[in-house]
């Protein structure tokens, strides 16, 4: 946790879209085509319409996250550039185009320099499982944190966990 907790400063000192784009993706667990996707509008409002130009992985990939920490950080970031701009990372994504490999070879090269050898981009979605484990959270939970499935019928059931719910325990995690 030390190490995100170090690029996350980093990415506050640099405080530039990829950047907002780590930081983003370190406190929520994020696949890098949802948080590439994104319009501002999806910060705040609930949406239940897949957006054409990004496809969802899984139907768990819909789902909402608590922002917390650098993810909070990098959202109020994003909410406030190019007003004129619906998307959150036009750079990367526009109503015709969603390049996330473009996102990932640009990411992946600033944390070769900034991160220990073989950490990329995607590390992330696999620390936040990690990150929530040692705070003892439960799998159930984690699972509907990230959008994993689960082989589990009955975890499909119902409403799943509330957002305060799941943002007690990504607060854990950015306090572990």
């Amino acid at each position: 946790t030390h190490l995100i907790k170090d690029l996350q400063t980093k990415c506050m000192e640099i405080d530039d879209d990829l950047r907002w784009l780590i930081a983003l993706l370190s406190d929520t667990g994020m696949r890098l085509g949802e948080a590439v996707g994104l319009l501002k509008s999806d910060i705040i409002l609930d949406t239940d319409i897949p957006h054409p130009w990004r496809r969802l992985k899984t139907s768990g990939s819909k789902r909402k996250i608590p922002l917390v920490g650098a993810s909070l950080w990098s959202a109020k970031r994003i909410k406030q550039s190019d007003l004129a701009n619906q998307f959150a990372f036009p750079r990367y994504c526009n109503e015709q185009t969603h390049n996330s490999n473009s996102a990932s070879a640009a990411l992946n090269k600033w944390l070769r320099t900034h991160a220990p050898e073989g950490c990329v981009v995607h590390s992330f979605r696999h620390s936040m499982r990690d990150r929530l484990r040692a705070v003892e959270c439960h799998k159930e939970i984690i699972d509907q944190i990230g959008g994993w499935s689960s082989s589990e019928v009955g975890e499909s059931y119902g409403d799943g966990h509330s957002l305060d719910l799941l943002k007690k325990w990504l607060i854990k995690i950015i306090n572990y």
